[in-house]
């Protein structure tokens, strides 16, 4: 099931289950039904979004995976057995709902879903 964030602040943001799950779960916020950001939480969103980029930027340099790595790993998605690491970083996956974020923050409105 696609999840659907909006603000007033800007257009709606889709996104797949998965990728949508994982960031409510950074933001300990219940993927299950509707829920809310407030204008007062997004900082902290934002904050715990940003650890968790950093985390995953340390585990892929930990682990050798260069931004090379992860285009080619894209590149050949079609050709990759079915559980293949994922090549999109968390900081590319989370980039559209950051931008969200701090518009929302600027106008001092609310992000749902």
């Amino acid at each position: 099931m696609p999840y659907k964030f909006k603000s007033r602040a800007t257009a709606d943001l889709i996104m797949l289950d998965a990728s949508a799950r994982k960031l409510l779960a950074i933001l300990g916020k219940d993927a299950d039904g509707a829920g809310i950001i407030t204008a007062e939480q997004i900082p902290g969103a934002l904050a715990a979004l940003e650890q968790a980029v950093l985390e995953d930027e340390a585990r892929r340099a930990a682990a050798g995976e260069t931004q090379d790595d992860a285009d080619a790993e894209q590149m050949d998605e079609d050709a990759a057995p079915a559980g293949a690491a994922d090549g999109v970083s968390l900081r590319q996956r989370t980039a559209p709902f950051i931008d969200m974020l701090k518009r929302s923050a600027a106008e001092g409105r609310d992000v749902t879903w």
